[in-house]
């Protein structure tokens, strides 16, 4: 008879901005929680993932990339992937192809591989040569010890199943924290402000929307058939702002439709959704600004 004692497990996710990590656990949940880009840095803090597949809660803790901080923001979100790795049960590591491990890798890895079981993540398999696969395995496998060692494509799907097998002998018994139909901790004000700051990083350009930060100032739900949300867009240049808005507005249009559409696909409802611009000069650095958009890393 198969064991259907209740398990749980705290799975930290970590590795360099990206390598994946965020588009990995979108598609271990089914669900996309947290912004996906191609520019680096797209986590900022710690999103939490739960999936259930029979006796066992997986609880999954997306991390921001691991990198040397230039502003508080950036120290806070180091202090949320050393928060996230303190007390779980397995890390999964993600890199991608490289000759050399960087040295935030190693420093990462130094610490982690004493402290818990971890589970080597050679992704973007989908457009690596095998031969730089082997290569990277390699290099990782001669100086650490891995649990497993699992070349992946997050983006297709390619082997993520086999993570399941690897991780399942490391989850020890215990009761589920959290109900079977819960997705993800963060509230829907935090969801719906992470899908406009996806939009923000997939349409502008690269010195804009890492100065950019959304804040949810209204969320209504009108009736059980409409969601009536405000938005406040911070970026910390004038000129930044000119270029959100885009030429009569053309910009802001569009980040808000694509927005709009993600969030009726993931509430299951209609979305009316309004979208305000707004200056705040050098927020990064600024412990007050952090904390009232919400980015509280303390409490991490």
């Amino acid at each position: 008879m198969k064991d259907l004692t209740p398990k749980t497990a705290f799975i930290a996710i970590i590795g360099l901005p990206n390598v994946g990590k965020s588009t990995l656990l979108n598609h271990l949940l089914g669900e996309k929680i947290a912004a996906v880009s191609k520019k680096p840095q797209t986590t900022r803090t710690r999103i939490t993932g739960v999936l259930v597949r029979e006796n066992i809660q997986y609880v999954f803790l997306d991390t921001p990339g691991m990198h040397r901080p230039k502003t508080k923001l950036g120290e806070g979100m180091v202090r949320a992937i050393n928060s996230s790795v303190g007390d779980v049960d397995v890390v999964l590591f993600v890199t991608e192809t490289k000759e050399e491990i960087t040295k935030i890798e190693r420093e990462m890895l130094d610490k982690v591989t004493k402290s818990c079981p971890v589970i080597l993540l050679i992704n973007k398999t989908d457009v690596s040569k095998k031969g730089d696969v082997l290569k990277t395995i390699e290099t990782f496998t001669r100086d650490y010890e891995f649990e497993a060692v699992i070349p992946i494509s997050a983006a297709t799907g390619d082997n993520t199943e086999h993570i399941f097998s690897e991780l399942d002998p490391h989850i020890p018994e215990g009761d589920w924290l959290f109900p079977s139909d819960m997705l993800t901790d963060q509230p829907e004000r935090v969801i719906a402000a992470e899908i406009i700051r996806e939009k923000l990083l997939r349409l502008l350009d690269d010195e804009v929307p890492h100065g950019t930060a959304v804040v949810i100032e209204g969320f209504r739900d009108i009736r059980g058939h409409l969601l009536d949300i405000r938005a406040e867009i911070f970026c910390e240049k004038a000129g930044h702002k000119g270029i959100i808005i885009g030429k009569n507005g053309a910009m802001l249009k569009k980040i808000g439709t694509y927005a709009r559409e993600d969030m009726e696909e993931f509430f299951g409802t209609k979305v009316n959704l309004n979208l305000w611009v707004k200056v705040k000069e050098n927020w990064r650095d600024s412990v007050a600004s952090i904390t009232n958009f919400g980015l509280n890393f303390d409490e991490e």
